[in-house]
């Protein structure tokens, strides 16, 4: 069975962006960016809340065609933009670039997008994944912690109510601090 899978960069304080939305923190260079790109282009879709949707569709459909970005970052843009993706929102009206909306987080129509998909699902936004994770959705956690400290901002757990545990499946530590904590759930 495929599994849904929440990947999410994090400081080592718990945030995934800065008070203002900010990812200047990240630490992504192309060793990062590789391991991104051949994680990703395994999977079988894309699901995100409205506000993670909106941020990769603001980079990523064109990403390819500007002669600055590295190697690693144009190849995402056509994994991105190939990928099967299903934005949740009540609000959107259209999505391009292959994507669906759906209006909310039914686990009937989840388990079946899990069943018909050609890979794992890749769930993006840490309010989608707070649904998925109260429904028990969720297979695999994968944090990349950053080494910085931020102090502030958008939180990355934001199900206070839930309690996930987990067991540890792989780490990877690569060659600009960053470390991948990888993290299977109990049922």
């Amino acid at each position: 069975m495929r599994k849904i899978i929440w990947a999410m960069s994090a400081s080592v304080d718990g945030f995934m962006a800065g008070p203002d939305g900010s990812l200047d923190w990240h630490l992504v260079d192309d060793e990062l960016h590789r391991h991104f790109n051949a994680t990703f282009a395994a999977m079988g879709a894309f699901l995100d809340g409205r506000v993670s949707w909106e941020l990769m569709a603001k980079d990523w459909p064109t990403a390819d065609e500007n002669p600055t970005n590295s190697e690693p970052m144009r190849e995402f843009a056509g994994i991105w933009r190939d990928m099967p993706k299903y934005v949740f929102s009540r609000t959107l009206e259209r999505a391009g670039w292959g994507t669906t909306i759906l209006r909310d987080v039914v686990p009937e129509e989840i388990e079946a997008l899990r069943k018909s998909a050609d890979g794992d699902l890749a769930v993006g936004g840490a309010d989608l994944a707070a649904s998925f994770l109260r429904l028990g959705l969720i297979d695999e956690i994968h944090v990349y912690v950053h080494p910085v400290v931020i102090g502030r901002g958008q939180r990355m757990f934001r199900a206070a109510d839930v309690r996930a545990d987990l067991r540890l499946a792989e780490t990877r530590t690569f060659g600009n601090g960053v470390v991948l904590l990888r993290y299977e759930l109990i049922r």
